[in-house]
């Protein structure tokens, strides 16, 4: 029966199967090797802060990245940083400056020395962004050694990275971390001009800051480092007052767990605010140190933190101790955002200066 009526429908399909296939869309050759990623930090917050009480809804910070691969070789990337200006004749506005803009130039390998790349114009500086990568609170705030005025993140100038050896197995870099996975640790050195990203030049001289990770049982226990980060130059004033800073961390990172202690001792600052007065711009002897842990209690998605800084301030008319308190809980909508609930106590241990204890709830979304 069926037979009867197959040259008819042999005929009806040949129209359908001779149809040309539509061609596959091309992408427009100036947005090929283009990836735009965004990150978003939208709070709600309570408390004291710098002697002012807040009770708003905010932006903390919003960011936009944007890179460009050029070819094999050489990259570009620009990343917008959009804040609410705090103080000066835009105050409430929210404003859009500039966080990187940069040529990356990925190197040959030279022996164990793998990966290695430099950055050329508004750079990642060797130690905050690397920190970051532990520190997976950002949100909340920035980390500790430029939340105390230290140092900064992003800078005018060049650097040079690369790990130590061939990266560790995807199974720790998809669970745990993939930056900077070499199975020995990696480094990173730069010259810039010091003032940070945000920041004119008011002098001649250049800073050069270093990071050394070693990872030293990348068999038994890959995500155990010790790292050495410093500088050396001078503070970004006409007065130049000395600037360098020396610090130690220990840093241990496992599938759900993270804990992280760090010491520094040092002199000035990058801006060159750390002064003894403005007469002899003699810069203040600083040390301090900081303990961090991130826990999974909840799989998937609810983590617990908590963080301890304290800097001393050697002035001659005597020390000044500053501590701060952070602790909050986490709530993972994706692996990578969140909701975060924290409190941060900051406690400045000086007659006549209250102290800043503020409550907030806050959305990290990545895009």
């Amino acid at each position: 029966m069926f037979l009867r009526y197959l040259p008819a429908v042999l005929l009806l399909a040949v129209p359908v199967f001779s149809q040309p296939v539509p061609p596959v869309a091309q992408v427009p050759s100036q947005f090929s090797g283009l990836t735009i990623d965004m990150q978003w930090f939208l709070a709600y917050q309570n408390g004291k802060l710098s002697d002012k009480v807040r009770d708003e809804f905010a932006l903390k910070r919003g960011y936009v990245d944007i890179k460009k691969k050029i070819n094999d070789t050489f990259s570009g990337k620009i990343t917008t940083d959009i804040t609410v200006d705090k103080e000066g004749d835009g105050m409430g506005d929210v404003e859009i400056r500039l966080k990187y803009l940069l040529l990356k130039m990925n190197l040959p390998e030279i022996g164990f020395l793998k990966k290695s790349f430099m950055e050329f114009g508004m750079i990642h500086l060797p130690w905050i962004d690397y920190e970051q990568a532990i520190n997976d609170y950002r949100v909340q705030g920035t980390m500790f050694l430029e939340r105390t005025n230290v140092m900064s993140s992003a800078d005018f100038g060049l650097v040079y990275m690369t790990q130590f050896g061939e990266s560790l197995d995807e199974d720790y870099q998809k669970k745990v971390s993939s930056s900077f996975p070499g199975k020995y640790g990696s480094m990173a050195i730069s010259l810039t001009n010091g003032g940070g990203y945000h920041a004119l030049e008011y002098n001649r001289n250049k800073t050069i800051q270093s990071r050394l990770s070693l990872r030293p049982f990348h068999e038994m226990l890959p995500g155990l480092q010790i790292h050495h980060h410093g500088a050396v130059g001078k503070g970004n004033i006409a007065e130049a007052p000395d600037w360098y800073y020396h610090a130690g961390v220990l840093s241990y990172e496992a599938d759900g767990l993270i804990v992280t202690g760090s010491g520094f001792l040092g002199t000035g600052n990058y801006s060159g605010t750390a002064i003894q007065d403005t007469v002899s711009f003699s810069p203040v002897d600083q040390n301090g140190f900081s303990v961090f842990a991130d826990v999974r209690v909840w799989d998937p998605g609810i983590n617990v933190f908590g963080r301890y800084d304290r800097v001393t301030s050697e002035y001659a008319s005597g020390d000044k101790l500053a501590e701060r308190w952070i602790g909050g809980v986490a709530f993972y909508i994706t692996d990578r955002s969140k909701l975060v609930l924290d409190y941060d106590y900051y406690n400045r241990n000086t007659a006549g200066k209250p102290n800043d204890g503020l409550f907030e709830a806050v959305i990290e979304l990545r895009l």
